[in-house]
């Protein structure tokens, strides 16, 4: 009985230092969905600092479920694009 116990005590102890090193190592997920001023929306995978002349909110990546798109007169979805940009009248300008 006592081997068992220590045994136990032992995997225990090693898997919450398994579950620290894990948590300690998982980077913050940066994706963010961004909007303009115009109601234009797009993802990011990074966190931009935009310039004083860019007017945009920035919102959690799962701010994009909690919206409905289809019918929301304010506000449209843009696809994905490549590299550090945002839109502006509707076309994406690279930065």
């Amino acid at each position: 009985m006592p081997y068992i116990k220590r045994t136990l005590s032992t995997v225990s102890i090693a898997a919450l230092i398994a579950a620290g090193i894990i948590a300690a190592t998982t980077g913050i997920a940066s994706a963010r969905v961004v909007c303009n001023a115009e109601g234009d929306c797009w993802h990011t995978d990074q966190s931009y600092r935009y310039g004083p002349n860019i007017h945009v909110d920035v919102h959690p990546d799962s701010w994009y479920f909690h919206n409905d798109w289809d019918h929301d007169q304010n506000r449209h979805w843009r696809g994905h694009h490549e590299g550090r940009g945002y839109m502006h009248n509707g076309v994406w300008i690279t930065l």
